[in-house]
């Protein structure tokens, strides 16, 4: 069974950690399919993806393709048993999905079919979800609307980020992976569609949803900032200034006006929002490094006291 030949298609720290689940595990996986490298930051550093950097340290032949649906022949050219995505963050064209003869399966951060695309995570602590969970599906040529094998769900801590629950939910994908791949190769579990009616759509996050507007109730405001730590991180601006989050509570005391930086409370920056007040422990102004709240106020931030955050980006 464990001989059975794995293409794994996955990017990011989510998938790396359910490609190592296999890899320690002894499953057989002969080829890896991630995202083409990524030029990052000003100086443009060539950046290696999560799963590349493992698979390169366990020798195990990576494939980049920049479109997979044009550029598919190598995998085809692998004939794999199964294949696994995880976070692969393309489109995958039929002529794969139709390839292996155990199909190919997808690890999706979310109880399907709530929150299909590419940010489920993110948008479901955005939404002040209690729970979240994965599914373990089939493919087919249509975004996460394949049928269900297992759902396994968790719940979601008021002080968990994207960052803690991204790992949260690897180490339950990866367990789901190692339990229930004897099962699909012993054709023991049975795929049931979903309830398509009930679908509802986490897009990829953009640009604009990275700006915090702090003239909403402090519990959306909350949720927002910590839906975006460890990335991308929201923003917000004051006095043409781009200030970063990057840890964050609150208390539903209300401190001052809101939008205005009201100064520092208890060792954190303070921020006026409806019905109480946001309290930024670490934060950084752009280009500069993070500071946390004490040392940035005895900065640049006694400057700020009394002044507002735009509602707007611009």
């Amino acid at each position: 069974m464990k001989n059975k030949k794995i293409v794994f298609m996955g990017t990011p720290f989510f998938a790396k950690t359910v490609l190592q689940s296999l890899v320690e595990n002894n499953f057989n996986v002969t080829l890896v399919v991630t995202q083409p490298d990524k030029e990052v930051g000003r100086k443009k550093i060539k950046t290696f993806s999560e799963v590349k950097k493992y698979a390169l340290e366990k020798g195990i032949e990576i494939f980049q393709p920049l479109k997979i649906r044009n550029d598919f022949q190598r995998v085809i050219a692998e004939n794999p048993d199964i294949i696994i995505t995880a976070a692969y963050g393309q489109i995958i064209p039929t002529e794969i999905l139709n390839l292996p003869k155990f199909k190919c399966i997808n690890l999706h951060a979310s109880i399907l079919p709530k929150y299909r695309g590419g940010a489920p995570i993110q948008r479901s602590i955005q939404n002040g979800e209690q729970e979240t969970g994965i599914s373990l599906m089939y493919m087919n040529e249509k975004m996460d609307e394949g049928d269900i094998l297992k759902i396994e769900k968790i719940k979601i801590d008021e002080k968990d980020t994207s960052l803690t629950l991204f790992e949260k939910l690897s180490i339950l994908a990866s367990k789901m992976i190692i339990e229930n791949l004897p099962l699909i190769f012993n054709n023991e579990l049975l795929a049931i569609p979903q309830e398509h009616d009930k679908a509802t759509y986490a897009y990829n996050l953009k640009k604009s949803d990275e700006f915090i507007n702090f003239n909403r109730d402090v519990k959306i405001v909350y949720n927002h900032i910590r839906s975006l730590i460890n990335n991308p991180i929201g923003y917000g601006i004051i006095n043409n200034l781009k200030l970063k989050f990057h840890s964050c509570s609150y208390s539903e005391k209300i401190n001052g006006k809101v939008n205005e930086f009201i100064g520092l409370i208890d060792d954190s920056i303070a921020i006026g929002c409806d019905n109480g007040t946001i309290l930024i422990d670490k934060i950084q102004l752009e280009g500069k490094n993070i500071l946390n709240a004490k040392d940035f106020y005895n900065g640049i931030g006694k400057k700020l006291k009394g002044e507002i955050f735009n509602e707007q980006q611009n």
